[in-house]
């Protein structure tokens, strides 16, 4: 069964905390999202490795396991879009319907135990690229498809929100963004 998309945007992030996680974007500097990261994959095996892990608590919310593929497909989706403003001039980020992603991938049906290991090792690779990317370059830009547009640094904060607040959405924790 389909769950309703989300059509929120979630941009406002990075400037006032997240009334439903408790993320709040003053509380991040940029030299500690690396850690930040790590930390909040290290929370997503045991999350994971729950008995019940691939049902959905009602018929309008993500099973733990579609939430882990999600926050796994964000991971490296920041990681290709921060590399991109690393190497480009102002670029455009392709469109990611998460929603259609996570249909065509079926997450609902993936192995718990490759989406933890995936998930651990795409933190660990954007953990490395947020942690090489120099002072000189928190400045420069990118735009997603809807011409929201993202600093190096502002980009850090909106990507760091998405697995604090799908981890809180599981009852992995929440005390990453505070």
């Amino acid at each position: 069964m389909a769950i309703t998309p989300d059509s929120k945007n979630w941009t406002w992030v990075v400037e006032k905390p997240c009334p439903d996680c408790g993320f709040d974007p003053a509380a991040i500097e940029f030299a500690g999202v690396p850690e930040r990261v790590r930390a909040n994959a290290a929370r997503w095996p045991a999350v994971l490795a729950r008995p019940d892990v691939a049902v959905r608590p009602d018929d309008r919310t993500w099973s733990a396991l579609e939430y882990g593929a999600h926050v796994r497909d964000v991971f490296r989706i920041f990681r290709s879009r921060l590399e991109l403003m690393l190497s480009e001039t102002d670029p455009t980020f392709a469109n990611w319907d998460q929603d259609e992603t996570a249909v065509a991938e079926d997450y609902g049906a993936q192995d718990p135990a490759t989406v933890s290991a995936d998930l651990v090792a795409a933190a660990e690779a954007i953990a490395d690229a947020f942690a090489a990317v120099p002072d000189s370059a928190l400045d420069r830009r990118g735009v997603r498809s809807d011409g929201s547009a993202f600093t190096v640094r502002t980009l850090a904060v909106y990507f760091l929100h998405d697995p604090v607040h799908h981890l809180h959405d599981v009852g992995g924790g929440s005390d990453m963004g505070r």
